[in-house]
């Protein structure tokens, strides 16, 4: 039970310091809606996911208010699309994706994901469907989100995929010009990713998990800068006193959100899955993952220090939030999505916050380059080879890391691009110039697990 300073302490955090749940996601198995034959695929899949997420928003809402805690958002994550509609070609897998947006509409959700491919190993028909059918799928639909996991630590990575990913990205940015490329916002390339996240794009239900589930992502950068402040103003604090002051943080922030989606999962009928711990930021004052770099020191996130910052508030975040929570999934950790928080966006507008120091921080967070708007003219090879590092940090650290990446047509580095809502906007970052990774890209195939994936 909290105790009664716990319980202050706690409507201090919602009332000045935007305490929220940031989403309650709902996954559903589409695996017993497999068919090959569209129309009765398409009607099991709107039936099922309608019948199942019918009550999920009215329910958030309920639960919510009577905590006094919002769930800000609603989303369901589905099993993974290449696979359950593997039989289809690239025209039924856009119309797949058409049904997915229509049963997320009259669900009143904010996402739905799912519409995912695993493809770390090697490319079946239906990933090869669904990956071609990406711009036009997202294009054509408002709700539908995607990821497409290219690397494992146990198989390496797959090179022709991520060539593939490269020529998809700028395929999907030309499709969706006139919004700024917005279709890249919802696509995600993982390696190792997991199979609970309640976070978009990147959220799918796995072949492990039940036939219906709820996983919730927590939030609160803004509570853990404001508890930072306060320990800093009291007296002088070491590095190790700051960590705790996380760690406790963390703790209070996760029972926050399992008791809500413990309560969300009782009241629908269904299993409560995991806490995804994840620092989400939006891009408002106050609710910022950059913020809090400052109130250890730095000048700015990107500045030198930052890695040894962002890995001490990833590490102390996840301490915290696992002995708070016997079930802790999904990526769990501190996210720094570019366009997403408003003072990351203000350190890579100011060119503080540089691409390569970006990626270098991405050893140590809990999932890779995110949100980052590039010019548009740059080479479908290049995007391939920033993914192809990105996917090597995580083979080899054995850790998830992605790339949302979008190349936003027409404008140059220096421009500023608005994706609008949670997504937030962002100078366009420059990529460095003056050589090619073409040759590199084209050789294709696999590279090789690390030896330490050998453990049985």
């Amino acid at each position: 039970m909290l105790t009664d300073r716990e319980v202050i302490s706690t409507l201090n955090m919602l009332r000045n310091e935007h305490l929220d749940v940031r989403t309650v996601t709902l996954g559903i198995s589409l695996f017993d809606c497999a068919s090959d034959d569209f129309d009765r695929f398409a009607t099991r899949v709107h039936d099922k996911i309608s019948r199942y997420a019918e009550h999920l928003v009215a329910t958030c809402d309920e639960v919510g208010e009577k905590y006094g805690i919002p769930v800000v958002n609603k989303r369901i994550s589905i099993s993974p699309m290449a696979v359950v509609g593997a039989p289809f070609g690239p025209d039924e897998m856009v119309k797949a994706a058409q049904v997915l947006d229509a049963a997320a509409s009259n669900a009143g959700v904010d996402f739905l994901g799912g519409f995912t491919a695993l493809v770390e190993k090697g490319m079946t028909k239906g990933d090869m469907a669904l990956i071609e059918a990406l711009p036009e799928a997202l294009a054509t639909t408002n709700r539908v989100c995607s990821s497409i996991n290219v690397g494992s630590s146990r198989s390496g990575i797959n090179m022709d995929a991520v060539a593939l990913m490269g020529d998809t990205i700028v395929k999907i940015a030309d499709r969706s010009a006139d919004r700024d490329g917005i279709g890249c916002a919802k696509l995600v390339v993982f390696t190792n990713i997991p199979q609970d996240v309640p976070f978009m794009a990147g959220a799918y239900l796995g072949t492990g998990e039940p036939d219906v589930v709820i996983n919730v992502g927590v939030s609160g950068p803004g509570v853990v800068k404001k508890a930072i402040d306060r320990a800093m103003a009291t007296k002088s604090r070491s590095l190790g006193d700051i960590a705790d002051v996380i760690k406790r943080t963390a703790f209070k922030v996760t029972r926050v959100g399992e008791i809500i989606g413990r309560e969300v999962a009782e009241r629908l009928g269904v299993p409560f899955g995991v806490a995804d711990l994840s620092l989400a930021p939006a891009p408002q004052v106050g609710d910022s993952v950059g913020e809090i770099f400052q109130s250890v020191g730095l000048s700015s996130i990107g500045v030198p220090g930052s890695t040894a910052v962002l890995a001490m508030l990833n590490d102390a975040v996840k301490k915290g939030g696992a002995f708070a929570s016997s079930h802790v999934g999904g990526l769990s950790g501190a996210f720094i999505p570019v366009s997403e928080d408003l003072n990351i966006a203000e350190a890579a507008a100011k060119g503080i916050l540089t691409l390569e120091k970006l990626e270098a921080m991405t050893s140590v967070c809990s999932v890779g380059l995110d949100m980052v708007a590039i010019p548009g003219d740059t080479p479908a090879t290049t995007i391939a080879a920033i993914i192809a590092d990105e996917m090597a940090i995580g083979m080899i650290n054995n850790k998830t890391t992605a790339v949302r990446i979008i190349p936003v047509p027409g404008k140059k580095a220096g421009d500023t691009v608005s994706f609008g809502g949670l997504l937030g906007e962002s100078a366009i970052m420059p990529v460095p110039a003056g050589g090619s990774s073409e040759q590199f890209i084209r050789l294709g195939g696999r590279i090789p697990a690390p030896i330490h994936s050998l453990k049985n």
